[in-house]
């Protein structure tokens, strides 16, 4: 995998917690028990896809824009989207959209969980 620091990037998110589901081979990364991503494996054990939410018309233009962005992997595909891990996607991209998906998936919670989440009160 090409993006090394991916890993660290998600889980140093406030509040987010990593487990790996066997059955899919995906490592998950949770925020109030909701999923913000996924790194999921192919059938050699490799890490080959990073699937993140988006909003719709923002998932939509990136995947015009590159062709290693598809619809999300075993997932709904208008909401998300899959990047190929050994594509060329910019790295300072996938950051930038990594975030996107923490902050819509934290901002999908109550207002109270995100408080307890970000420490807030």
């Amino acid at each position: 995998m090409q993006y090394p620091w991916l890993y660290d990037e998600l889980i140093q998110k406030p509040g987010a917690v990593q487990d790996f589901k066997e059955e899919w081979q995906w490592t998950r990364f949770q925020v109030g028990g909701k999923l913000f991503a996924a790194i999921c494996k192919d059938e050699t054990g490799q890490d080959a896809l990073l699937t993140l939410k988006l909003e719709p018309q923002e998932g939509r233009f990136f995947r015009e824009q590159y062709e290693d962005i598809i619809p999300g992997y075993y997932m709904n595909k208008e909401h998300w989207n899959s990047i190929r891990l050994e594509g060329s996607v910019p790295a300072e991209l996938i950051r930038e959209l990594a975030e996107k998906s923490y902050r819509l998936v934290l901002h999908g919670l109550s207002k109270k969980k995100q408080k307890e989440i970000l420490g807030e009160g």
